[in-house]
């Protein structure tokens, strides 16, 4: 084999591998921007659902609306006035694949239906074992985490620190938005 070939065939395999790569979205927010590694491997149907709202701009001037320090910080639902934004159906909860509610993993929201999951999600900022998948009902079924944030973690940390207060049905929301300006899949 001749250096060509052999460099042509290196430039190939690399190519097939970073095409094969996690999907990575950066959230541009008024504090600063993050990116986050998508595991589509481990959660397919979830990574294809949060794509979705990705591309369609559903996230860009939504809120961090449930923000507690030694927990998560909750986005994905709401306008800068509160407006619930109209979501598509559930998915199904793919909590099962093992990946741990761990300091940065990106996990779906949901309520106590285990497949309720829409666009709301959840960057864990503490490891939040009792999240993960332990049984079938749905106090034990867990939340299903679909990636981790790669860069920016110190803005998360700046919002998890963030002044927060009551208002109305939002116990934990932070008395200035936090404003998700952008979210946008790298190139």
């Amino acid at each position: 084999m001749n250096n060509f070939t052999a460099f042509f065939i290196s430039l190939l395999l690399t190519l097939t591998i970073h095409a094969k790569g996690n999907p990575k979205v950066v959230f541009e927010t008024s504090k600063g921007s993050m990116t986050i590694e998508l595991y589509k491997d481990k959660a397919p149907a979830t990574v294809e659902n949060f794509l979705e709202y990705v591309n369609s701009g559903f996230y860009n001037g939504t809120i961090f609306h449930r923000v507690i320090d030694g927990f998560m910080i909750q986005g994905g639902g709401f306008t800068a006035n509160l407006q619930k934004k109209k979501t598509r159906k559930p998915i199904i909860n793919e909590a099962t694949n093992k990946i741990q509610n761990t300091i940065g993993t990106i996990a779906m929201a949901r309520t106590s239906d285990v497949n309720s999951a829409t666009a709301q999600f959840f960057i864990n900022v503490a490891d939040n074992d009792f999240l993960n998948h332990r049984g079938k009902d749905s106090r034990s079924f867990g939340y299903a985490v679909f990636g981790r944030v790669i860069k920016g973690m110190s803005v998360v940390n700046q919002i998890k620190k963030a002044a927060t207060k009551r208002n109305g049905p939002f116990a934990n929301l932070p008395v200035e938005n936090i404003i998700i300006k952008k979210a946008k899949v790298m190139k």
